[in-house]
């Protein structure tokens, strides 16, 4: 999997209920560090494959769901583990971080 999916209201819960690390990722177009991290997301995704899941939810179109998850600066990684949130990020992370904190 190295194409990320958009997520939107009626997709987001399906994907966090998956039995394996999700991360989602809250972004939108003009944002620079949301464009920094958005090949970091794509690597993990190819070289950890099937393992994870990495999603993204633009907030400009799904403001909505952007406030129901707490969403207030962008970028910011939810990452759920067992259909749970376990972590919020906010910020651009190193590709290391994120790996680290799916394998935790």
């Amino acid at each position: 999997m190295s194409e990320l999916i958009n997520l939107n209201k009626e997709s987001f819960d399906k994907a966090v209920s998956e039995d394996k690390t999700v991360l989602i990722d809250f972004w939108a177009p003009w944002c620079g560090p949301c464009k920094a991290i958005a090949p970091v997301l794509s690597e993990i995704a190819s070289e950890l494959g099937d393992s994870v899941g990495i999603y993204k939810v633009n907030v400009d179109d799904n403001t909505e769901l952007a406030q129901e998850h707490g969403v207030n600066s962008i970028p910011t990684i939810l990452v759920y583990k067992g259909g749970s949130l376990s972590e919020t990020l906010v910020g651009l992370k190193s590709k290391e971080e994120l790996i680290s904190i799916i394998q935790s």
